[in-house]
This record gives structure tokens, sequence and C-alpha cells, in this order.
């Protein structure tokens, strides 16, 4: 069926997150590029993010850190420099396009406050907590389903996941395009995963072309 909502993930999909990951190198006390390479280990053999603490702080309680940081007054927080460059232009594009846009990852309430306050083109924000419940799970993604007004046929997911966005996105019947950027998306590859994206794309400027020459090619 033809595409007639687009959404994406958060993390590196609009938000590069080098800067945050820097603030956690620095709240470890550890040096950022060192943090940064352990990060990419992680990834490389397929392992949860969270395990990155554990080899500078064995037995690291990410919740409470988080709390600990925003006692301190350094939380983390997200502005509009924290956005890739074609983020705007992209969404605009789509809704202008008459395309439904969401935008839904794995981000905490507070980290929501912070996506909202940037005033982008999208029809609706939600964040893991919102909904109570995270990718990879299937209820993620049919409760995005659920709230689009579009059946799951009529839905791109846009992540930089193979594993945490594309893999269960499929699942749930939705059609995918992976963003090649972030050190998942660069990092983690097809061999490995197993997993094949619908669509591929560099820059989200590219998604507005995929849904549309999709939608040509439903029509033929």
């Amino acid at each position: 069926m033809t595409i007639r909502a687009v959404w994406f993930d958060v993390g590196e999909a609009l938000i590069d997150e080098t800067r945050e990951y820097g603030t956690w190198a620095d709240w470890l006390g550890v040096p950022r590029h060192t943090f940064s390479a352990v990060f990419g280990a992680v990834i490389a053999r397929g392992g949860d993010y969270r395990e990155v603490f554990q080899h500078f702080r064995p037995g690291f309680d990410l919740q409470k850190a988080r709390q600990e940081r925003i006692d301190s007054g350094l939380g983390e927080y997200l502005n509009a420099h924290d956005l890739y460059n074609d983020v705007r232009p992209s969404l605009e594009s789509l809704r202008e396009a008459g395309y439904f846009v969401g935008i839904a990852g794995n981000q905490t309430e507070r980290a929501g406050r912070f996506i909202r306050e940037l005033n982008l083109s999208a029809d609706i924000i939600a964040t893991s907590d919102d909904w109570g419940v995270s990718k990879p799970e299937t209820a993620f993604f049919e409760k995005l389903i659920a709230v689009s007004g579009h059946g799951a046929t009529s839905i791109l997911y846009v992540g930089d996941r193979l594993d945490n966005d594309i893999a269960p996105a499929q699942s749930a019947g939705l059609h995918t395009a992976l963003i090649q950027r972030g050190p998942w998306g660069m990092i983690l590859d097809e061999a490995t995963t197993g997993v094949v994206p619908d669509f591929r794309v560099t820059s989200l400027t590219e998604v507005l072309d995929v849904v549309v020459d999709h939608g040509r090619k439903q029509h033929r």
C-alpha cells in the first residue's frame, strides 16, 4: 500500500548524540575518545549500549546516575544545536506534501519535553516513557500504529538501528528506512544482524523521494 505516514526515531535519526555521550564520559571521569572507543566495541559485538558504563564503573545504575546528574544541575538536555541539519527541512517537506509525520523513540519524559520545545514539524511527538513501552518491544510499534490513524502497511519508520528499529518495525508490518549515521548506523550491517531494511538513506532529505517513488510504483 501507499505510504501515508512517516515516523522517525530520535537518537541519531534526528538528534546528534555526540555531545550527550560526551557528557557521560565527563561524568564517569574518562577521556571522551576512550568512552567512544569502548562504545563502538560494544556495538560491534552486538551488546547493549548500557554495557559501556559497566566497563568503567561495574554495577553502574544508569537510572540512578541520571537522577544524580539532574540533582547536581548536569541533567541531560537537548536544544536546536543537537539537531542534524537535514531534520527541519525534511520534516517540513513531508508535511507540506501531505504526509502524516510522527516522532517516537526510546527517550525519557525529560528528553521528551526538550524535543517538543524544538518546535519540529510533526503531528505527534512521543517517547517510550510516555507510552510505557520501549523498542524493540512489538507493543511500541503497535502503539505507534494505533495513534497514527493509518494501517501498518501505510507507515514508514526511519531509524538508525537495524536491531532496535528496523527489525521490530518490520515485525509489526511497517515499511522501514535505515538512516546510515551514528555509531549503530555505521557499525551494524545486514550480514551480522540478518536484517534488511526496505530502504537506505544517508540523509533525511532523501525520505520524501523514497515515499513518493514508492507510491508511484504502487500505482503502476
